[in-house]
C-alpha cells in the first residue's frame, strides 16, 4: 500500500472541481483561439495563396529559410558542444578543494552569469576590434553563447554533483580511488543523468538565443525571415509578413521539439543502462583493484 506525503488524494468533490476547472479552462482557450482565427480570417491572413509562399520553391523562400536554419544549427551545435565542456570544467573547478582554483573559477562563473548575453555579444563584435581583435559575426555570436551558457551550465553541473549521495564519494575514496576518478567515474555520470532535463532546457534556450545574431548581421533564421519580409514588402506590402514570421517560428518550434524528444530518448536509454550496470559486477580499474590509487588528491 503506497502512501503520499506531500499530496493528499482528492476526494469526489475535489475531483469534480478539478474537472470543472479543466473544462472551463479548455473552453476559455478554445474561445481565445477561435477569436484569433476569426480576426486573422477577417484580415485575409488565412488565405492559401499567402501560405503557399513558404513551400513554393520558385520564390526561393524555402531555400533561404533552409540555409538560414543550417546557419542557426551550426551556431547552436558549436555553442552546445563548447558550453557543455567548459561548463563541466568550471563546475569541477568550483568544487575544488584548492582556494586558488575555486575562487577565480567562481568569479568567472558569476561574472558571465551576471552580464546580459546581448551586451556580451555587442562587446565581442563591436568593442574588441578597437583592441585589434576582429571577430566575424559567427565567431562573436558563438563565443557569446559559449561564455554565457557555460557559466549557467556550470551551476547546473555543480548542483547535480552535490545531489549525489555523499556516501558514494566516501566509498570511492575508501577503495583507493583518486579524486579525479571519483569525479569522472562516480559523480559526473550520475549528475548528468539527474540533471538531463535541466540541461536540455538550457540547451533549448541556447538554440533560441542564437536569434540574437540578428543584431550583428548574422543571417540566422530570424534575420533571414526579416530580410525576406523587407524584400516582399517592397512589391507586395505586408501581404506575406505574418506568414514569413510564423514560418520561422514553426521551424524553431520543430527543432526544439526534436531536441526535447532526443533528450527523452537518451534519458530512457541511460536509465536502462544504469539499471543493467547496477545488476552486473562492475570491474574497477587495475590500480583501484590493487589499492594502488592512493587517497584523494
Amino acid at each position: 500500500m503506497s502512501t503520499t506525503v506531500l499530496f493528499d488524494t482528492p476526494g469526489p468533490r475535489a475531483r469534480r472541481r478539478q474537472l470543472i476547472g479543466t473544462v472551463l479552462g479548455a473552453l476559455v482557450l478554445l474561445g481565445l483561439l477561435a477569436f484569433v482565427l476569426a480576426r486573422l480570417n477577417a484580415n485575409g491572413q488565412l488565405e492559401g495563396q499567402r501560405w503557399a509562399i513558404l513551400f513554393d520553391t520558385s520564390t526561393g523562400v524555402p531555400q533561404r529559410l533552409g540555409e538560414a536554419l543550417l546557419r542557426t544549427l551550426q551556431v547552436a551545435a558549436v555553442g552546445m558542444l563548447f558550453a557543455t565542456l567548459f561548463g563541466m570544467l568550471l563546475a569541477v573547478g568550483r568544487l575544488s578543494d584548492h582556494r586558488w582554483v575555486r575562487i577565480p573559477v567562481a568569479t568567472v562563473i558569476e561574472f558571465f552569469r551576471a552580464v546580459p548575453l546581448l551586451v556580451l555579444i555587442f562587446a565581442l563584435y563591436f568593442v574588441l576590434p578597437s583592441y585589434g581583435i576582429d571577430l566575424s559575426a559567427f565567431a562573436a555570436l558563438t563565443t557569446g553563447l559559449v561564455l554565457y551558457n557555460s557559466a549557467v551550465l556550470a551551476e547546473i553541473f555543480r548542483a547535480g554533483i552535490l545531489s549525489v549521495d555523499r556516501g558514494q564519494r566516501e566509498a570511492g575514496f575508501a577503495i583507493g580511488m583518486r579524486k579525479t576518478q571519483v569525479m569522472t567515474l562516480i559523480l559526473l555520470p550520475q549528475a548528468v543523468r539527474r540533471m538531463l532535463p535541466v540541461l536540455v532546457a538550457q540547451l533549448v534556450v541556447l538554440l533560441k538565443d542564437s536569434s540574437l545574431g540578428f543584431i550583428i548581421g548574422y543571417f540566422e533564421l530570424l534575420r533571414q525571415a526579416r530580410s525576406l519580409v523587407e524584400f516582399y514588402n517592397l512589391g507586395f506590402g505586408n501581404t506575406y509578413t505574418f506568414q514569413l514570421y510564423v514560418g520561422a517560428a514553426l521551424i524553431y518550434i520543430l527543432v526544439n521539439v526534436l531536441l526535447s524528444w532526443l533528450a527523452r530518448v537518451v534519458e530512457r536509454r541511460t536509465r536502462r543502462s544504469s539499471k543493467a550496470a547496477a545488476a552486473e559486477d562492475v570491474e574497477l580499474p587495475a590500480d583501484v583493484q590493487m589499492g594502488g590509487g592512493g587517497g584523494p588528491a
